[in-house]
């Protein structure tokens, strides 16, 4: 792993196995470059009242984009970051530090384990945005993992995922039979080409017990400078359902880029 210099200054990449992981900004943590962290930026945008603290719980860490990003833009956030990856996290905390009182208390632990030590119906959101290599980890899609995000949720409270898979999204489909198995209210997002299947793409999945994001999303995706889709309801039905939930006898992570 390595952090190397952005185009800009004051700006670098997080690499991880020759992937670029993560981009920081040091000297505007508001901007945020990848098209899939800016929309993860805006469902985070959408959470009410505007620009007030939230308690938020990320499952994987990286360069602490998205943590950032959140401590400048609802100061006095409470956010705990779940990175098993201390080597990555000393790395970062070294080269790209935290501000000072941001609020971001990262924990060395697993999704899993993590999860279930965060107390009942503690947290606004919560945000799986973790990889193994290129995949999405198995264990962190699976019903019985998302009983255990619900359960440290509030009523209100969302759970947004960053998925990665190309049509016909036979392994989206599953995660999202798994998330219906909890909550009511589901939206994807994802990049037209993605959706239209001409290549693999992220796809964003935010799920919850009373109502999603979907109309503030639309509005930001038709003003924003990167374009992309929102599909509720029964469009999520159409393009996603179908599927049968993972459980923990039976996953699997989520496709390679190069698989079909």
């Amino acid at each position: 792993m390595e952090i190397v210099p952005a185009e800009r200054p004051g700006a670098f990449v997080v690499r991880v196995d020759g992937a670029d992981q993560s981009l920081v900004d040091l000297a505007d943590p508001t901007r945020l470059d990848f098209d899939y962290v800016r929309r993860m930026g805006d469902v985070i945008d959408a959470w009410q009242p505007t620009g007030e603290p939230v308690r938020i719980v990320h499952v994987g860490g990286a360069g602490l984009t998205l943590p950032r990003y959140v401590a400048a833009t609802r100061p006095r956030s409470a956010q705990i970051v779940l990175e098993p990856d201390t080597a990555l996290t000393e790395l970062v905390r070294r080269e790209l530090p935290l501000p000072r009182q941001s609020g971001i208390k990262v924990r060395p632990i697993g999704g899993r384990p993590g999860m279930e030590a965060i107390r009942e119906a503690s947290q606004d959101l919560v945000v799986l945005d973790a990889f193994a290599g290129a995949r999405v980890p198995a264990e962190l899609v699976t019903s019985e993992y998302v009983a255990s995000v619900a359960r440290a949720l509030t009523p209100d409270g969302w759970f947004l995922l960053n998925l990665t898979d190309r049509a016909p999204f036979a392994w989206t489909r599953r995660v999202v039979a798994g998330l219906r198995t909890v909550f009511d209210s589901l939206l994807v997002s994802a990049e037209p080409a993605t959706l239209r299947g001409r290549r693999h793409g992220n796809l964003l999945v935010v799920a919850g017990r009373r109502g999603v994001p979907a109309d503030a999303l639309r509005r930001r995706a038709t003003t924003g400078g990167l374009p992309y889709r929102v599909l509720a309801d029964d469009q999520v039905r159409d393009s996603f359902g179908g599927g049968r939930p993972f459980s923990d006898a039976d996953t699997e992570p989520s496709p390679l880029p190069g698989d079909r």
